[in-house]
């Protein structure tokens, strides 16, 4: 049981610090909860990765469920705002 606790106390900070490791997928993202990004610019910036109908209509609506959000919800990161990542 001590240690799971100090594998857990070791991996908070590398967790809390480590991101994705894509910077591509860190802006992807970032556009995706960004409330001024529209879906039109959303769609231009990930372009090569939408071939048809479908996927366009599918990222169309995904975007739209942030555009539906709140900027305080927005703005509630759980990973990287997280109250156990604060200190790090």
């Amino acid at each position: 049981m001590k240690l799971l606790a100090v594998l857990l106390l070791a991996a908070l900070p590398l967790y809390c610090s480590a991101g994705s490791g894509c910077q591509f997928l860190e802006d992807v993202i970032a556009q995706t909860i960004d409330p001024e990004i529209s879906i039109e610019e959303f769609l231009s910036f990930i372009k090569e990765f939408v071939h048809n109908d479908s996927t366009k209509t599918a990222v169309e609506e995904f975007k739209q469920c942030f555009l539906n959000q709140s900027n305080e919800t927005l703005a509630n990161n759980i990973v990287y705002n997280s109250i156990y990542c604060a200190p790090f």
